[in-house]
């Protein structure tokens, strides 16, 4: 009981100076919490939520554009339903340039995107990238976007079509082979080439992506 009362005397808890004392003892106690307390620095943020992350892998390449050449990268189109098609200015299936511009018109405004891939992977598109955009504006009006002539198969394919053929174990046979990819990039299915755009079985897969959000 002596020390105890030593104690409280020297803080003055019997004397006049006790209402200041006490101040000062709350304030160390507060100060002492504070100070073992953690510092609370918010959750970390989601990987999904950094720069760049929203844009599919399948996405994650830059094309040079035919009508000028120059860089496009793929990740402007995340989000939206793609149909890649590699092409041909002298084949069989070159009239399907119509029924793809129809697509592109039809459904652009509810999330689909045409990518035409120009190749002489089967020699039949032996023209320069000028002479390909000038043949397909002038001769089928083409609108929706165009990439600068490249291979699609084989050891040299361009790394889209590389993953494209990964994905769905299949790589294009012939001009006018199309790859339908869903918004996230994580679904791709391959049709012939001779699936024309206006094949009820391809419009209905179409239209199956184009619903999901």
């Amino acid at each position: 009981m002596q020390s105890s009362r030593q104690s409280s005397d020297k803080c003055g808890l019997l004397g006049p100076k006790s209402l200041l004392c006490a101040i000062l003892a709350i304030a160390c106690l507060t100060g002492t919490a504070l100070a073992q307390s953690p510092v609370s620095v918010g959750p970390p943020i989601p990987a999904a939520t950094t720069a760049g992350s929203a844009c599919p892998a399948l996405l994650q390449h830059t094309f040079l554009r035919l009508q000028d050449e120059k860089q496009q990268a793929l990740c402007q189109y995340s989000g939206k339903v793609l149909l890649v098609v590699n092409t041909a200015s002298f084949c069989g299936f070159t009239h399907q340039y119509q029924g793809l511009e129809a697509l592109h018109a039809k459904y652009k405004d509810r999330g689909l995107v045409v990518l035409g891939f120009p190749s002489n992977d089967f020699s039949q598109e032996t023209g320069s990238n000028k002479e390909i955009a000038d043949f397909c504006e002038n001769t089928f009006n083409v609108k929706f976007p165009m990439f600068v002539k490249s291979s699609v198969s084989g050891r040299s394919a361009n790394p889209l079509f590389k993953q494209l053929a990964n994905t769905t174990g299949t790589t294009p046979r012939w001009n006018f082979y199309k790859y339908l990819i869903s918004r996230d990039g994580l679904k791709v299915s391959a049709f012939n080439s001779s699936v024309d755009p206006a094949n009820p079985r391809f419009l209905k897969d179409l239209e199956t992506l184009l619903s999901a959000k």
